[in-house]
């Protein structure tokens, strides 16, 4: 009796030793083993001495004596707790149905005023009677071939019938004047931006735990107020140049941009010139339908003796300007993450936007004043030496000099 006493506190030992290092299939057959070796009651004392259960000691035996060699599977098939989705053969559907582009907007949808994260949807999942985790609910997601998304610019609205046709033309009488040596500049104003200390989107490297301290609101500052960048992009020479107005963003201010780039750089750049081609977009300071737009216009060309056309993007299209891509997107590169404390931190950041292509960038700062509220009428536009081309003369326009002649 001592001695099996002492056979079964040593199994016991070892066990207790072995147990950590050994996963569920080894220990079965290490307690299999021992019962072996102790013959008829091994089993039972096998249990006893380590405080496992009989029924977990007889199958290692089982094992080690009908499977000699060792097997990669840890459990049989089909052992486990079953996948949720298999026990909850509704769960996917209920899952694809909260989620669906094409249902969400449904206002008896539960998730319709919330936020879709997993912890919502698992809620609401459980509201319908299948309980289940945000993380079951992520890999659900996955397997159904859904990511986060970020929303998407790509509507454009309804699409004007001669849209097409209007790219065309602007494409059309860019290669002429390209051909012939004369500017050919893409012009916009870029997002107006508060100055001071606000955050700035992106991210800039710093020491790491010490980001740059900024206004936890975004009230304007007083003193301060908004930069207005009003941009000429010269398509033909890579080159940028940038006005950072202070007060409003109107005609006036967009053409004493153009009217400062021509006297700096363009007369230089293009002494042979007579005339000039503006891309435009349809809207703002520069739209097709203002009228200072194109009385300040006429004012520059009487000016500089340069025959001024104007080419509108066709509506709905104002990102297709060559300003907003090349110019503006890498100036925004260039200072994201840089709260823009003062206009001159501005004009410097801006001042210093290159790209690996060449692009070069002037930047000013104008402080002068550009009130709104400068009413023209329709007899000031009619008055004007104005000539509009065949193809949609609302879109295509060219402001003649006093003394040429509208033929």
């Amino acid at each position: 009796m001592a001695e099996s006493g002492q056979v079964a506190d040593s199994v016991g030992r070892r066990y207790a030793a072995l147990r950590p290092h050994l996963d569920e299939r080894q220990r079965r057959l290490l307690l299999g083993t021992e019962a072996a070796e102790l013959g008829r009651g091994g089993v039972k004392s096998v249990a006893q001495a380590t405080g496992a259960h009989p029924d977990t000691v007889a199958r290692g035996k089982r094992e080690l004596e009908g499977q000699p060699e060792p097997q990669a599977r840890v459990r049989a098939p089909g052992g486990g707790r079953k996948k949720l989705t298999e026990t909850d053969p509704d769960l996917t559907a209920e899952l694809s149905a909260l989620v669906d582009p094409e249902t969400r907007g449904d206002p008896m949808s539960l998730l319709v005023w919330t936020t879709k994260s997993t912890k919502n949807l698992a809620d609401a999942l459980a509201a319908l009677g299948h309980p289940v985790s945000d993380r079951t609910v992520a890999r659900m997601l996955r397997a159904m071939g859904f990511s986060l998304q970020a929303n998407s610019k790509v509507t454009e609205g309804r699409q004007h019938e001669d849209r097409d046709a209007q790219f065309r033309y602007l494409a059309a009488q860019v290669s002429q004047h390209m051909s012939a040596g004369q500017p050919v500049i893409s012009v916009d104003a870029k997002k107006k931006e508060l100055v001071g200390a606000f955050k700035n989107g992106g991210r800039e490297y710093q020491p790491t735990g010490q980001p740059e301290q900024v206004n936890v609101h975004d009230f304007p500052d007083k003193d301060l107020g908004k930069a207005i960048p009003y941009g000429i992009y010269d398509v033909s020479d890579n080159t940028g140049w940038v006005s950072v107005g202070i007060d409003h963003d109107t005609s006036a201010f967009a053409v004493a941009t153009l009217r400062s780039w021509w006297a700096t750089i363009g007369k230089v750049r293009y002494a042979s010139a007579d005339q000039i081609l503006i891309c435009a977009d349809g809207g703002g300071s520069n739209g097709s339908r203002v009228r200072a737009w194109k009385i300040e216009l006429a004012a520059f060309a009487a000016e500089t003796g340069l025959r001024v056309t104007v080419c509108h993007l066709p509506p709905g299209t104002s990102k297709w300007n060559k300003i907003e891509h090349r110019l503006f997107s890498q100036i925004t590169m260039n200072w994201r993450g840089r709260p823009l404390k003062t206009h001159q931190i501005i004009v410097d950041l801006i001042s210093s936007t290159t790209t690996a292509t060449g692009l070069t960038v002037h930047c000013t700062l104008d402080t002068g004043e550009y009130p709104t509220g400068i009413a023209y009428t329709a007899a000031d536009v009619d008055a004007l030496p104005l000539q509009r081309h065949d193809f949609h003369g609302e879109w295509n326009y060219s402001l003649l000099p006093n003394d040429t002649p509208d033929t």
